[in-house]
């Protein structure tokens, strides 16, 4: 291939791709949000707790904190991991494939800011009984798998009948 140019691939259309969401909280049941703006890879609009690619030879431990700085200005501990699965849906005609990593990440909620406001337009504070709407998708797939590990960190609303 001397002297053509690659495809440009996208990752989750044209390969699966690998992301490693994460879900900022004080500890006491108080998780940090932010809606997506329209430059976001998708969903813009949506409410979504944050998430990143992972970048080749980077473990996903050192991505999600890396993340959460990135996105929004904070240091962060992991709690705990939930178990990897898939994230697959269609948005606009596109079926997308991503291998999700999530991680809990203890925060400092009063040092978050808004460090990419082309990719998101306001973040809030709020319990998982009172998320806000609408979801990222993903963030209601996850969810709805895997209630149980959101319960260890507060009341969770049914997911099933408040899209």
């Amino acid at each position: 291939m001397t002297g053509e140019r690659m495809p440009d691939l996208r990752p989750g259309v044209d390969y699966i791709g690998i992301a490693v969401p994460f879900y900022c909280n004080d500890g006491s049941g108080r998780f940090l949000m932010h809606r997506r703006g329209e430059a976001s890879r998708d969903e813009g609009g949506r409410w979504d707790f944050g998430s990143g690619k992972l970048e080749f030879g980077e473990d996903p431990e050192d991505t999600v904190l890396r993340e959460a700085m990135e996105e929004y200005g904070v240091e962060g501990k992991i709690q705990e991991q939930i178990p990897a699965h898939s994230i697959i849906r269609g948005e606009s005609g596109v079926r997308t494939h991503w291998l999700v990593i999530p991680f809990f990440v203890k925060v400092d909620i009063g040092k978050a800011r808004i460090i990419e406001p082309h990719k998101m337009t306001e973040i809030g504070v709020f319990t998982l009984d009172k998320l806000p709407r609408p979801l990222h998708t993903g963030v209601q797939q996850t969810m709805s798998r895997y209630a149980e590990y959101f319960g260890r960190y507060g009341k969770v609303r049914d997911l099933q009948r408040s899209r």
